[in-house]
């Protein structure tokens, strides 16, 4: 994390009160965005960190490529989902959710983070992900577990599902094959609670934010190999 970053905001920010939690107002209403880094936001990057290695090829990202540039290696062409023709840069129209929109076998890594929880039909959407990949291409994603409800996306398409290691093992593992797929959690009671109130990663210790808890999974990972 930023040293100067995290420094200004625990300098300059209004200090939260940790002595009493007893409002019915959260810290910040937007995920901590305005005091920092969301702390979701931490634990997508730290993932993506760990599995860069998978990040080569063509690689696919929804709306936007930052994570592919950000966290790629040996990356020959950036690739771009969009629903439809409102974004300029991307290079392929198509909805996850109907594999007649994608193109097939095209993809070596897709980079899908917090996607899946806002769309309605999500297992069509995995099938579709998995259509879009290459023999031996990667998706890595992310689930939402305890969160709030995003109300730009309610608003817009809509919030349906939160998910666990064990319901993200079950569809991952139809679709892919359990031997294929790995799943893992980042969270604690802590960096839960501290979400939810919408305060920054910041504003947590390190120690703080990585500690895993089973009980409080705030964020779902998913490696998913198609063979």
């Amino acid at each position: 994390m930023n040293f100067l970053k995290k420094f200004l905001i625990r300098n300059f920010i209004k200090k939260v009160n940790w002595v009493n939690f007893r409002n019915t107002k959260p810290v910040s209403p937007i995920f901590g965005l305005d005091r920092g880094t969301p702390i979701d936001r931490y634990y997508i990057e730290k993932f993506l960190s760990n599995s860069r290695g998978y990040i080569k090829g063509t690689v696919l990202e929804i709306s936007e490529n930052t994570y592919s540039k950000k966290f790629g290696n040996n990356v020959i062409e950036y690739d771009i989902l969009h629903y439809d023709n409102s974004n300029k840069d991307a290079t392929i129209i198509g909805d996850l959710t109907k594999i007649e929109t994608l193109p097939a076998n095209k993809i070596d890594c897709f980079i899908c983070t917090q996607t899946f929880n806002f769309i309605y039909d999500f297992k069509s959407a995995v099938k579709g992900s998995y259509h879009l990949l290459k023999k031996k291409g990667v998706l890595l994603a992310t689930l939402g577990g305890i969160s709030q409800i995003s109300k730009y996306d309610m608003e817009r398409w809509g919030d349906y599902w939160r998910f666990t290691t064990k319901s993200a093992q079950n569809i991952f593992s139809e679709i892919f094959g359990s031997q294929n797929v790995k799943i893992d959690f980042w969270g604690n009671v802590l960096s839960a609670v501290s979400f939810l109130e919408g305060i920054s990663a910041e504003e947590l210790t390190e120690k703080e934010l990585e500690y895993k808890d089973d009980s409080y999974q705030m964020l779902i990972t998913v490696v998913a190999k198609k063979v």
